[in-house]
């Protein structure tokens, strides 16, 4: 018998008609021969309503309470669906997070799960109910209720999926799947069908809104496939699994983040150890860093800049603060009025010229780009926030996303009825503990890789008009003339100018020279340098940006060994930084020990 877990978000369970409406789904499949669980949020504002009754009674109330106070929305829920059900001639049993034996650690309002035990659910789904369990909650060592803040509800339905080892984790909401873009900004977005961890990822990391980047990060940790699907229809929706075929397109979606801040920390010695400090700054105030940019050294100074949330501005300042305090020397500077916007797709691993098409495509709309990263699968400009939806939709059309063809993923497959032997049967209990057996701190940041890359060489444009046109000029000369490029550094400009630097194969150094060197003669006061012999190292893995000690790890272990960094590029999977070739084999030795992967 499958195992199916079904997760109706606050929209799905609004009303008495809505509730009924998902009891009936959830009967549905479990008279089809499955084991349902179902994960329930509370009901529509209630959460809203929650916190409005505690912000009359108190300005400043306590994180213990606030959580013992929102855990009664989903509570609620719970109950309800269970005599939903109940009506419709099933058995079932709500359960509280507590109940169900979530595990989590003692951060109030945005607790991490440590574990979560099977016992009470397996008994309960053996005994033929449907098993309704409230999301968003825990309850810590002491007993304390917990709750996982945003996207808590997901999270859990991941979560209880991964330890189950369910067959698939449905969620439904009020949209028919995950777009292409956001439907609003773009009225010719249309459903994807089938997408991959790694892109969707990246896209609920950019604001997507469908899912939260927490409960994607379990899905892939623990090879989850997942379901968004319409709670008012059935269609299919869209499908997150493995891996796309190899004919995937190159370009999925467009994503932005609208409301953010940049921060730029320059004039710091360009030396080992200051990245460390600046990070274990930012990691002490728990502050997650979004873009992050570090282009090449000149005169024995860096620069460094990172975007964050807007309403973390004032944090990040003060953190800012502290580490130039800490390193002795530089100034800090802030840009508001800001947005991010990303292309995401697993096709771009395979294909070269992506990111200067579309900077081809922002300058022939008269949008400047500020700071620029790149990862295999992602290329991020930062924007003006007033530009922002006109780049979202001129990105979208120039990628041709409107006719989006459709992909099938690899998924588990689901055993029907009858199928499992007792063989089997035993097989998957052995398969279960083993599981339980590696939840030990579910949430811990799983890094997976270290890659050392000592086969690129850096070519750097310093001084550049900071114009629209400008990246959309030098990558497409580079791409025209038959050049890879892989790491794309821009810092924000300086006094109207802007650097740029580039990594690309050693063996297309002078090729790359050649093209990039007859441009100077167009932008006045560019100087162009290049380094032959770089090593580019690489950490990859799952929660390295909703964790914020990742880059203070990497950093501080690579100033240990008294190893500069020359560049710094990020993703939502991969924190990559450019060292001097020498120092790569060491490098490499010293972040696999520290990751525990020697």
């Amino acid at each position: 018998m499958s195992l199916i877990v079904q997760k109706f978000g606050g929209t799905s369970v609004a009303d008495t008609s809505k509730i009924q409406a998902a009891a009936r789904r959830a009967t549905e499949m479990h008279q089809a021969g499955h084991q349902v669980v179902m994960v329930v949020s509370a009901r529509g504002k209630k959460t809203d309503e929650l916190v409005r009754l505690a912000a009359e009674i108190s300005d400043d109330p306590t994180p213990r309470e606030m959580d013992m106070l929102l855990s009664t929305g989903e509570q609620e829920s719970v109950a309800l669906m269970a005599m939903a059900i109940h009506q419709l001639g099933e058995e079932a049993i709500s359960l509280t997070g507590s109940q169900i034996g979530v595990v989590t650690d003692s951060s109030h309002m945005k607790a991490r799960i440590i574990s979560i035990s099977t016992e009470r659910m397996r008994t309960a789904l053996n005994e033929g109910k449907i098993v309704i369990a409230a999301g968003f909650q825990g309850r810590d060592k002491d007993w304390n209720i917990t709750t996982l803040g945003r996207g808590g509800s997901d999270t859990t339905a991941t979560a209880l999926a991964a330890v189950l080892d369910a067959d698939m984790c449905e969620i439904y909401t009020d949209v028919e799947g995950v777009f292409t873009s956001d439907p609003r900004i773009v009225s010719d977005a249309h459903k994807i069908d089938s997408i991959s961890y790694d892109e969707m990822l990246e896209l609920a990391s950019l604001g997507a809104g469908v899912m939260h980047s927490r409960s994607i990060e379990f899905a892939k940790k623990y090879k989850v496939p997942l379901k968004v699907r319409p709670s008012f229809s059935d269609a299919p929706g869209t499908l997150i699994a493995v891996q796309p075929l190899e004919e995937a397109p190159v370009v999925t979606g467009v994503a932005f983040v609208r409301d953010e801040v940049r921060v730029s920390l320059s004039d710091i010695p360009d030396e080992p150890g200051v990245m460390g400090s600046i990070f274990t700054c930012m990691a002490e105030r728990k502050i997650c860093l979004d873009m992050i940019v570090q282009d090449v050294g000149t005169g024995g100074v860096a620069r460094v800049s990172f975007t964050v949330p807007e309403s973390d501005l004032a944090e990040t300042l003060t953190a800012a603060g502290e580490a130039i305090d800490a390193i002795g020397s530089g100034k800090i500077q802030h840009g508001t009025n800001l947005s991010k916007v990303s292309i995401v797709g697993s096709g771009m691993r395979h294909q070269h010229g992506v990111a200067s098409r579309m900077f081809s495509i922002l300058s022939e709309a008269n949008i400047n780009v500020g700071m620029i990263t790149t990862s295999e699968i992602k290329t991020t400009v930062l924007v003006d926030r007033n530009q922002c939806e006109e780049a979202v939709r001129v990105i979208h059309k120039g990628f041709e996303l409107d006719c989006l063809p459709s992909y099938c993923f690899a998924t588990n497959e689901t055993i029907s009825e009858g199928e499992q032997s007792e063989s089997s049967v035993l097989k998957q209990n052995e398969l279960e503990q083993e599981i339980i057996d590696q939840l030990s701190n579910m949430e811990d940041i799983v890094v997976s890789e270290v890659l050392l890359d000592q086969s690129q060489s850096r070519v750097t444009v310093r001084n550049l008009p900071d114009n629209p046109g400008i990246c959309s000029r030098l990558f497409s000369v580079v791409a025209e003339g038959g050049v890879s490029v892989d790491m794309i550094v821009q810092n924000m400009g300086e006094e109207e100018q802007a650097h740029i630097s580039f990594t690309v194969p050693r063996s297309s150094l002078v090729k790359s020279l050649e093209l990039v060197e007859p441009l100077l003669s167009e932008w006045g006061d560019a100087e162009l340098s290049h380094e032959a012999e770089i090593a580019k190292l690489s950490v990859v893995g799952i929660g390295l940006r909703s964790h914020t000690g990742v880059g203070q790890s990497m950093f501080s272990t690579l100033a240990q060994s008294n190893i500069n960094i020359q560049m710094i590029n990020t993703s939502e999977t991969r924190i990559s930084a450019v060292v001097d070739l020498r120092h790569g084999e060491n490098a490499y030795r010293e972040l696999l020990k520290k990751f525990r992967l020697a």
